[in-house]
C-alpha cells in the first residue's frame, strides 16, 4: 500500500463564487464524503501537484490531515481539470476506514513482449487499463501487473487468468479480456475475374474506332477506310491523291510546247 499525506483546510464557504475565489488564491477546493458525511475543504495547488507527482500511475492511500490536525484516509475519487489551463479546478475524496474492506479501481500495468507478436504478426490490444477490486486499505496494491509473453496469435487473458494478490478480491466478470494478441487483417487487391479483359490491357482486343482497330462486323470486305482515318485514301483534291474513279488521267504536256501567252500590256 502507498500511503500519502496531504495537507488541507477546512471551508464554509461554497458556491461558483467563493470557489472562484480560491482558484485565485492559488487554491482547490476539494470535498471529502463518507460516513462521517461531507466536508468541504481546500488543499494549495503545489501540495496537490507534489501529491499527483507521487501518485504516477499508481493507486494509493491518501491520508488528509486539517488545520485541527485530526487525521482521514481517503481515496482520489475525482480530479477536474480546467479544458483550457489544464490547472486543477476541483477534488473529490472518498472517505474510507483502516478496518473495513473498500472499493477501488486500480491501474493495469502490461509487461513482456508476445510470442505473437515476435513470430507471428500479431499485435496485443489492451482491453482495460484499470481494474475494480475489493480490499482492506492496507492491502491496496500500488498496481496489478499482466504479463503477456506466452501470448500466442488468437489468444487472450481474462479475469479469471491473472495470479492471486493477498487480501485482494476481484471486482469484475470473470470472463472480462485485459489483453489479447491478434493478427490484423490484410485487404487483398482486387483482380480481375478470370477471362475478362482489362481495358487498355496489353494484347486486349482494339476498341472500335482505336488507331489499327479491325474493321466493325458487318462492313463491306474491302471498303475504304473512313476518311481521315490512318491509312484511308486521300480525299479528293488532295495533294497526291489518285484520281477519281472514272476519271480520264490528263495527257502531259507537249515537249517543247511554246509557254502559254502572257497578257499584253495596254
Amino acid at each position: 500500500m502507498k500511503l500519502l499525506k496531504l495537507p488541507v483546510q477546512t471551508r464554509s464557504k461554497t458556491g461558483r463564487s467563493p470557489a472562484r475565489q480560491l482558484r485565485g488564491a492559488g487554491l482547490i477546493p476539494a470535498v471529502i464524503y463518507g460516513k462521517s458525511g461531507v466536508r468541504h475543504l481546500t488543499v494549495k495547488e503545489p501540495d496537490f501537484r507534489l501529491l499527483m507527482r507521487a501518485v504516477a500511475g499508481t493507486a494509493a492511500i491518501v491520508e488528509i490531515a486539517d488545520e485541527r490536525g485530526a487525521p482521514q484516509l481517503s481515496l482520489l475519487q475525482e480530479i477536474q481539470r480546467d479544458s483550457r489551463t489544464d490547472r486543477f479546478i476541483h477534488i473529490d475524496l472518498k472517505e474510507v476506514s483502516a478496518n473495513e474492506q473498500m472499493r477501488a479501481s486500480v491501474p493495469v500495468h502490461i509487461v513482456g513482449e508476445a510470442v505473437g507478436v515476435k513470430m507471428e504478426g500479431g499485435i496485443v490490444e489492451v482491453g482495460r487499463h484499470e481494474l475494480d477490486i475489493k480490499c482492506l486499505p492496507k492491502d491496496l496494491p500500488d498496481f496489478i501487473t499482466v504479463d503477456v509473453s506466452e501470448l500466442h496469435a488468437g489468444d487472450s487473458i481474462h479475469v479469471r487468468d491473472l495470479k492471486p494478490i493477498p487480501g485482494v478480491v476481484y471486482d469484475e466478470d470473470a470472463d472480462e479480456v485485459i489483453a489479447a494478441c491478434v493478427v490484423p487483417a490484410v485487404e487483398e487487391e482486387a483482380t480481375p475475374a478470370e477471362g475478362a479483359v482489362v481495358e487498355g490491357a496489353e494484347g486486349a482486343a482494339p476498341v472500335e474506332g482505336a488507331e489499327g482497330a479491325a474493321p466493325a462486323e458487318g462492313a463491306a470486305k474491302g471498303a475504304p477506310a473512313a476518311a481521315g482515318a490512318k491509312g484511308a485514301p486521300a480525299a479528293a483534291g488532295a495533294k497526291g491523291a489518285a484520281p477519281a474513279a472514272g476519271a480520264k488521267a490528263a495527257a502531259p504536256a507537249a515537249k517543247g510546247a511554246a509557254p502559254a501567252a502572257k497578257p499584253g500590256k495596254k
